[in-house]
């Protein structure tokens, strides 16, 4: 028989119109063998999930069940939560019903009696101020994503152009490049006062940044090439005003945010993203194991009958995910052990899957961190030599001072 841990627990369905809530609470005067339940129906708008969390307080409410649908479940966790009532997200692939007995009241029994059993595993849910603070992370992620595109686009309308400067310099997005495109689409000096004028490195020579330049630019073209240049800036002011406000939102949490940016790879704004995904407190997740699962860069585990099958890596959190491995891509560039992990690994196992181990490895350090609350510090590192290097003439100064040496 399993046991009951919540006395009064509810389940509720949740759907972008209406949802369905049951409760179901042990029977009173002492027959706790009697089960009392009871089902009623709300629509979605805020004044009717507000009803609907204060009928929950009437009826006592230990635990409340939720699944995890789309992002219709997040208006009803905030107005429950503003009434202090115990919730659980749950995913719906764990509480899947039987075909043929699929209806709305009964699948929030459903969640109800699992749930009140303890048989559900919540999924993690950061506070508010960082539920609000994703918001704003991932709405900078969108944009950045749109800035990558109109700058492929631009590439292309250059190409179509048959102006092929992104063949001889090595970043067409650099500010001798942007530049040299901005004169292009004024259209008031030749390619080859373009590129006597460019300034800056180059991977070829003048003449031949003069031949990359010359195309037959329509008026048309130019008209696109404007309008594109002009969308890239502007989204990039965009983005700029979004790091002010992550800057600014950081204060409260200024010294795990400083503590993320000791390791490689992580700078101001990747921190800001990781916070805003995973919160400050890791006793949230129990261990760095369950962490790198959430985060998916862990591999697979799928055995049967003593045979390992495909290891490959589950479905996870794709906006951490996906930094990790942003950050694995910087990190990997730089004198610590994330690069000696990737060269070790990628001769063997390709690019990506060592770019996900170094990914894993970046998500351990980050539990650890900030577990710990405790700098990074890198193994192929001595710290004790680099204080030494950096203070031994001070120090020597000081001893011929006093006398020490001759």
């Amino acid at each position: 028989m399993i046991d009951i841990i919540y006395d009064h627990c509810a389940g509720i369905d949740v759907h972008k119109k209406s949802l369905t809530c049951t409760v179901i609470a042990k029977g009173g005067n002492g027959q706790n063998t009697q089960e009392i339940m009871e089902t009623k129906e709300f629509n979605a708008f805020h004044k009717s999930l507000q009803q609907l969390a204060l009928w929950l307080k009437d009826h006592q409410v230990d635990m409340t069940i939720m699944e995890s649908t789309g992002v219709f479940w997040k208006a009803l966790y905030r107005a429950i939560e503003d009434v202090d009532i115990p919730m659980m997200v749950v995913n719906p692939v764990h509480v899947k019903v039987l075909r043929g007995h699929k209806t709305d009241p009964k699948d929030a029994k459903w969640l109800a009696e699992v749930g009140r059993c303890g048989l559900l595993r919540p999924s993690f849910i950061p506070p508010r101020d960082f539920r609000e603070l994703r918001l704003v992370t991932r709405y900078r992620r969108k944009l950045a994503g749109y800035i990558a595109g109109e700058k492929n686009r631009l590439h292309k309308m250059l190409d179509d152009c048959g102006i092929k400067l992104g063949a001889v310099v090595s970043d067409i997005d650099g500010v001798t490049s942007r530049r040299m495109i901005k004169t292009l689409i004024e259209g008031e000096k030749t390619p080859e006062q373009i590129a006597r004028d460019s300034g800056g490195r180059l991977r070829v020579d003048r003449d031949t940044l003069a031949l990359a330049l010359e195309g037959p630019i329509t008026q048309r073209h130019r008209f696109i090439l404007h309008r594109i240049q002009l969308h890239i800036e502007w989204m990039e002011q965009q983005i700029e005003q979004i790091d002010r406000q992550l800057y600014s939102a950081m204060e409260p949490y200024r010294e795990q945010w400083q503590l993320l940016q000791t390791i490689p790879g992580i700078n101001e704004i990747s921190a800001a993203m990781l916070l805003a995904e995973i919160g400050t407190d890791m006793e949230k997740f129990g261990s760095k194991k369950r962490l790198c699962s959430w985060a998916a860069v862990c591999p697979g585990n799928n055995e049967s009958a003593g045979k390992k099958k495909s290891g490959r890596t589950r479905k996870g959190n794709r906006y951490l995910r996906s930094l990790l491995c942003e950050m694995a891509h910087s990190a990997k560039k730089t004198d610590s052990q994330f690069k000696g992990i990737y060269q070790g690994l990628v001769v063997r196992r390709g690019c990506k899957r060592a770019t996900i181990a170094v990914a894993h490895k970046i998500c351990e350090m980050i539990f650890i961190v900030l577990s710990r609350k405790e700098h990074y510090k890198d193994p192929k590192i001595d710290y004790q030599a680099l204080v030494v290097k950096k203070n031994a003439p001070r120090w020597l100064v000081s001893l011929k001072k006093y006398g020490f040496l001759g």
